[in-house]
């Protein structure tokens, strides 16, 4: 029960593989049916605008999905942009094309992705409605991208900022220095974001407050990796299991990977040091 003070929050519709669901005037999202760990309820793909049409993340080469994305945007389709190559996001791509003749656009071409145009920070892309921007945000990829429709304040945040979860940072390719300046950088963002589309599950509407609860993790979990070390627990392989006690073990490369991008930042700042496969304060 709550009381005038303590109002029900409205529960949220289920999300639907498949199924248009309108997030605003100019977006509508479908979501691919790969539901998983890493995927959650599936990837998102996002139909931006009415009378010209971004998509943004085709997601899997599932020809349902492609379908379902081409049926709702038909011939209005007119580009389909990325926002970096990890293989829930971008394989769809080259069938959408296929069926819409859009152009392909992205930070660069690179693990099979073939592009039309290549996006820095800052690019945008202009129809006749809106206009959407590149935002560069390395950390979780090198070539990710985030876009802001301008006219509704919305980012479209790919894997940089995801409901539901945080964002494993594997390197080389991912760079956890990075990955927190790119959130500092949205958090100080003016005129401020009023709502974030992740990659993955519901949209966020206190982008505000995700950025701070991202940012806090990530240092809580620096001052584990850090005690840990201090401690003597000296390899990743060591100190994943004391982090993440119950961690499944499909999920231990990830967090392995997280671990590590902790620690890289770490010896960049000179407070620990590495040895091989072995890891001590600096």
């Amino acid at each position: 029960m709550t009381s005038a003070d303590d109002p029900e929050v409205p529960e949220r519709k289920p999300i639907v593989p498949g199924v248009a669901s309108a997030l605003s005037p100019l977006v509508r999202r479908i979501v691919a049916n790969n539901p998983g760990r890493m995927t959650g309820p599936g990837t998102n793909t996002y139909l931006v605008g009415i009378d010209e049409i971004v998509v943004i993340d085709p997601g899997p080469d599932d020809p349902e999905h492609l379908d379902a994305i081409a049926g709702c945007g038909g011939d209005r389709i007119r580009w389909i942009a990325c926002t970096h190559t990890h293989i829930d996001h971008f394989p769809g791509v080259a069938g959408l094309k296929e069926r819409t003749g859009a152009e392909v656009l992205a930070f660069d071409a690179r693990d099979g992705l073939e592009i039309d145009r290549s996006l820095a920070d800052g690019d945008p892309i202009e129809a006749t409605e809106f206009v959407l921007r590149a935002v560069h945000t390395p950390g979780h990829a090198s070539n990710h991208l985030c876009y802001l429709l301008e006219q509704e304040r919305m980012l479209f945040s790919g894997d940089h900022i995801m409901e539901g979860s945080t964002v494993v940072i594997r390197p080389p390719d991912g760079d956890m220095a990075a990955y927190l300046e790119q959130l500092e950088r949205l958090k100080a963002w003016r005129p401020r974001l009023k709502s974030i589309a992740p990659g993955h599950g519901y949209l966020i509407e206190q982008p505000a407050a995700k950025i701070d609860e991202y940012l806090a993790h990530r240092a809580m979990r620096e001052a584990q990796v850090l005690d840990c070390v201090k401690s003597g627990t000296k390899t990743v392989k060591k100190i994943v299991p004391a982090l993440y006690p119950d961690l499944v073990e499909e999920l231990i490369p990830m967090a392995e990977g997280t671990v590590e991008a902790h620690l890289i930042k770490l010896k960049d700042e000179k407070r620990v040091k590495r040895s091989g496969k072995s890891w001590s304060t600096a």
